[in-house]
């Protein structure tokens, strides 16, 4: 095999990364013309500090909630700039209660060097109950993040109180209880959005199903070792919730108001945007065997339109296990698409938007179809991970049981078309696992975004993104939205950038993949690109041009008044 000197050392730093696939370069080398791997990462969370263990309580009782923890959440805590770390954690069943530290929800400070340090203890966030997941936002615009962490009958709203600590507010914001549900919810995944722009965030929560402990049927057999998790199929559904905000601190619950008791479907994930193009914000659920939802916002509530916008079912007309979900313009034609992730042999899912919020089954057109038949998908999201301008999807790979471990996957956007290249980008370096959640930021500033993921009974990983940035060269663009009319975290706001002959689209929104949160900051690949014009719709209405911008810097924006 003759590989050239200068493609050697084009590769260099390639092959000294260690999570990447050497052969897979190698042979890429190889070929005409040469090539190196677009897409590189690895797990560095043991060395960064991270030691969160993710437990469930199993007890080989085969309890349903067992196989849904492991939400997980980017906060800036503390305002540094730097995005920090929240992991949700499982309890003691059936009793679901945290009776050791084993069991302690854990925030991680971001030291800024990248190292994290364990901060839980003095944050005040060891939690209570069984948690599931997390959203982040700004719910009173005091500009301090806070945090909503979603479980297994009972649910917390942590207020941040801009010193480095929380204070539990569930009680007297109104969230306590079931609420119009009349029982115990078992809450997966939460949203927040300001659907009525009165500039306050709103609560959106994602239920699962009718559950109490220790009451689950017997499937697979009556020996203990056969049994087995049963199919959502044996439970009831639970509706979703909708909670409005009424700016000062406390919330009402409008669900019956808005027909929202109706939204039966075993909620999993849920993504927020503004898929309609109309600039009000909708939101999509990702369903257990059931019927996805999509939630269009026409300002002073919600309709259901999932069925006639086309993403109820797959392209089958078939219902999957829907787990997480994300939206993101997969084809670069200006309108947000959405993926979801189902388990083996069911195949991911992707929407592609037609505009006047219309979808239709793009699964083969994108070539995900095939691409993803062998993979269970938990948490994922749409994230350009190598900075040439198209969104790649990230997938947290695993099943429901031990026999279902799976590494993680990555699928490069190619003009629209995906393939799978996680062998070469190194995440099949790591030991299979039963992975959850998946939260996307640039953890260390270096303009590469990477990807904290949850392992159910076992360690967190902390993907480093190490893609390359030269050759060609790949320049980026980060901003930090702050909304002062619209809501303090600019949740909704809608961000075009123009480069190189191409806009690019993205929706300041942090609800993705499954039952987890991600970094606020807005983030865009340019390519070869050393300049870019972005313009900015904020949830008010409000246009606001910030011109030409130079390459590879973070930006914070600030709305303006009028």
């Amino acid at each position: 095999m003759q590989i050239s000197r200068r493609s050697l050392l084009r590769a260099a730093p390639a092959l000294l990364a260690p999570a990447c696939n050497r052969t897979s370069l190698l042979r890429a080398l190889a070929a005409a013309p040469p090539a190196q791997p677009r897409i590189c990462m690895t797990n560095g969370a043991a060395a960064a500090g991270l030691d969160f263990v993710l437990r469930n309580g199993a007890t080989g009782h085969k309890y349903q909630v067992e196989t849904l923890a492991g939400g997980i959440g980017v906060i800036d805590f503390d305002g540094d700039g730097w995005p920090d770390l929240f992991c949700t954690n499982g309890a003691m069943l059936p009793d679901l209660r945290k009776k050791g530290p084993e069991y302690w929800n854990r925030l991680y400070r971001n030291n800024r060097d990248g190292t994290f340090s364990d901060v839980t203890e003095k944050a005040g966030l060891q939690g209570d109950g069984y948690a599931i997941g997390v959203a982040v936002g700004d719910y009173n615009n005091d500009s301090y993040e806070d945090l909503f962490v979603a479980g297994v009958h009972g649910n917390h709203l942590y207020r941040n109180n801009g010193n480095g600590t929380f204070t539990d507010v569930t009680q007297e914001s109104g969230l306590a209880g079931p609420g119009s549900l009349g029982r115990p919810a078992w809450s997966v995944a939460a949203c927040w959005i300001d659907y009525d722009h009165d500039g306050r965030l709103d609560l959106f929560i994602s239920n699962y199903c009718d559950w109490s402990p220790g009451t689950d049927p017997i499937c697979g057999g009556m020996e203990a070792q056969a049994r087995a998790y049963c199919h959502p199929d044996r439970y009831t559904a639970e509706p979703m919730q909708l909670y409005h905000n009424n700016g000062d601190g406390t919330f009402t619950e409008i669900t019956r108001k808005q027909g929202l008791p109706d939204l039966l479907g075993k909620g999993m994930g849920v993504a927020m945007a503004d898929f309609a193009g109309d600039g009000y914000p909708g939101i999509f659920v990702a369903n257990d065997n059931a019927r996805n939802l999509l939630l269009r916002s026409h300002g002073k509530g919600f309709a259901e339109v999932g069925v006639e916008a086309g993403v109820a079912y797959n392209g089958d007309g078939r219902n999957i296990s829907g787990m997480g979900a994300d939206f993101g313009d997969i084809d670069g034609d200006g309108r947000l698409d959405i993926v979801m992730t189902g388990l083996k042999n069911e195949t991911y899912e992707v929407f592609l938007n037609q505009g006047d919020g219309l979808f239709e089954d793009g699964s083969a057109q994108t070539k995900l179809l095939n691409a993803s038949r062998l993979w269970g998908g938990w948490g994922c999201g749409l994230v350009d991970l190598d900075n040439d301008g198209w969104l790649d999807l990230f997938v947290a790979g695993g099943g429901l049981d031990v026999k279902d471990a799976q590494p993680n996957r990555v699928f490069f956007n190619n003009g629209g078309r995906f393939a799978d290249v996680s062998g070469e980008a190194g995440l099949e370096s790591a030991p299979p696992a039963l992975h959850r959640g998946a939260a996307f930021a640039d953890f260390d500033h270096d303009g590469r975004i990477d990807v904290a993921v949850t392992t159910l009974n076992g360690p967190i990983e902390l993907w480093w993104n190490r893609s390359l940035r030269e050759n060609p060269a790949r320049h980026w663009l980060q901003l930090r939205l702050t909304g002062r009319r619209s809501n303090r975290s600019a949740l909704g706001a809608e961000v075009r950038c123009h480069a190189a002959g191409r806009m690019q689209l993205r929706t300041v929104s942090n609800s993705v993949g499954y039952a987890s949160s991600s970094d606020l900051t807005v983030h865009f690949g340019l390519g070869t690109a050393t300049r870019a014009a972005i313009e900015v719709r904020w949830p008010s209405g409000i246009m606001q041009s910030l011109g030409e911008i130079a390459a590879d810097q973070r930006l914070s924006v600030e709305e303006p008044i009028g």
